[in-house]
Parts: C-alpha cells; structure tokens; sequence
C-alpha cells in the first residue's frame, strides 16, 4: 500500500466514522454517548490531520531516498 493511499484510507475511514457516529446517535443519547463524543470523536479529525501530515512527510522523504539511489 503506497503512503498516498494510506492517507486516502484514514481521510475515508474517518468520514465513515462520522456517517456511523450520526446514526448511532439517533438512538444513544446520554451522558455517556456525549462523555464519548467528547473524549474520543472530537478530537479525531486533528490527530487525522496530523496523521496525514505525517504520511504526506514521509512519502517525501521516501521519494527522495527512492531518487538518491537511483
């Protein structure tokens, strides 16, 4: 799997995560359901964005090492 596709997956699992998080909430609503959105769906969409962050780096640097060999 290619660093670029790897990225592509999380951005795709996380807007799947949403879709199913909103249809769940349909029929979870108390103070659990919020103390869970709070603590572990808030803070996704930043620690995805770094993630992508992340993976976009290493793909460069990947791609320089695969240039330098050549």
């Amino acid at each position: 799997m290619s660093t670029q596709s790897s990225a592509a997956n999380l951005a795709q699992a996380l807007k799947e995560l949403h879709f199913e998080w909103q249809q769940t909430e349909a029929s979870w609503q108390d103070h659990k359901a919020a103390e869970f959105h709070s603590r572990f769906l808030d803070p996704l969409p930043a620690q995805v964005a770094r993630a992508t962050n992340a993976i976009q780096e290493i793909h460069k640097l990947l791609s320089q090492a695969r240039s330098d060999c050549e």
